[in-house]
């Protein structure tokens, strides 16, 4: 490993790694259809809980990955992007609301159109195209400045738990990954308890599939962090912000060192297409209809800008932030389920607002 990062350079290791994760997460959406639309529909409309149950096994195996290789120094918890940012509750709540609510408008989330994309969807290409520039809109664009000022965003301080696992710690004064590990424990027995998941053999193997490619995240930028010469971020995967930087990257390469997330984009485009290969389902598919293609763009800004405000997506919040069990996570997974529940609710009804 120390002579792949001498030969390419921190910058091209850090996104092997995220693409490494990417591929995963590619294949995983689509051999294991690991999808957050997906799972919510079936859980409100569809009479099923098995694909909900999918991410919540992905995010117990996050966590107990997550912690475990906290416990041997492998991972720093207390470096990552979810831990050192004071959590700020109005924006976890408005921002996942908006992202579920433009996600349901949309058809699917970030990660979801990404992977479409994989599988030949151009409607998909639009949404990708669209979230990422509006992220950057909201995160450093003509609209940054407003972002900043009705969410100042502030280190964590010495007196404030950065997180679940550490405010219990604080309250039990055992150790902080004990006590993940535990949560994690948890989590998946809960997920597991389901003799008809138990049955789905397939879904039990890309959850672990998909909870392993948060955690590799975690470790490999944590890894190359320690080696590198200049600072760099500990980092796993997320699908907002990153698709515009991808997107720049891709346009400007030869100026722009690449990143993890530029790795972890491209790696679920590559892997969902080889999984659509190998299913036999890739295909090139358009819009017909002129009012799906407008619900979808306006779906897709509402994403991103969204996303940027409640700092991550259902990916970014709902696995990665998860596996650090930051007070962030569960509380934007909540306001995103909220927001593509009403945002399905009006779509079925018919509203004209949907249209």
């Amino acid at each position: 490993m120390q002579s792949l990062l001498e030969t390419l350079g921190e910058d091209v290791t850090v996104m092997l790694v995220g693409l490494f994760g990417g591929l995963l997460l590619g294949l995983a959406s689509r051999l294991g259809r690991f999808c957050t639309m997906g799972a919510i529909e079936d859980l409100l409309y569809g009479g099923s809980d098995l694909r909900m149950r999918m991410w919540w096994l992905a995010i117990g195996v996050a966590i107990i990955g997550t912690f475990g290789l906290a416990a041997t120094g492998v991972v720093d918890l207390d470096r990552s992007y979810y831990l050192s940012i004071r959590w700020m509750p109005v924006a976890s709540i408005l921002g996942g609301l908006i992202f579920g609510y433009g996600m349901a408008l949309a058809g699917n989330c970030g990660f979801g159109s990404i992977a479409r994309l994989g599988g030949g969807d151009m409607r998909a290409f639009v949404i990708v195209l669209v979230m990422g520039v509006s992220a950057y809109i909201v995160l450093s664009g003509p609209l940054a400045f407003l972002r900043v000022w009705i969410f100042p965003q502030a280190d964590v301080v010495n007196d404030m738990p950065p997180g679940i696992a550490h405010l219990l710690a604080r309250w039990t004064a055992l150790p902080v990954t004990a006590i993940g590990i535990a949560i994690g424990l948890l989590i998946t027995g809960a997920a597991l308890g389901s003799r008809k998941f138990l049955a789905k053999p397939n879904m039990l193997v890309w959850s672990t599939v998909v909870g392993a490619a948060i955690v590799s995240g975690w470790a490999g930028s944590t890894w190359v962090a320690s080696q590198a010469f200049n600072p760099m971020p500990i980092v796993s995967h997320s699908f907002s912000a990153p698709v515009g930087e991808t997107l720049l990257y891709w346009m400007t390469g030869s100026a722009r060192a690449p990143s993890f997330a530029v790795g972890s984009v491209t790696g679920v485009i590559l892997g969902a297409f080889a999984g659509s290969l190998l299913k036999g389902h890739f295909r090139w598919e358009a819009c017909e209809d002129p009012r799906e293609l407008r619900r979808q763009i306006i779906g897709a800004a509402l994403m991103g800008g969204g996303a940027v405000i409640a700092l991550g997506c259902t990916v970014g919040q709902g696995l990665s932030a998860m596996s650090m069990l930051a007070f962030s996570a569960p509380i934007t997974f909540a306001a995103i389920f909220a927001g593509a529940a009403l945002g399905l609710r009006q779509l079925i009804a018919g509203f004209e607002t949907a249209e």
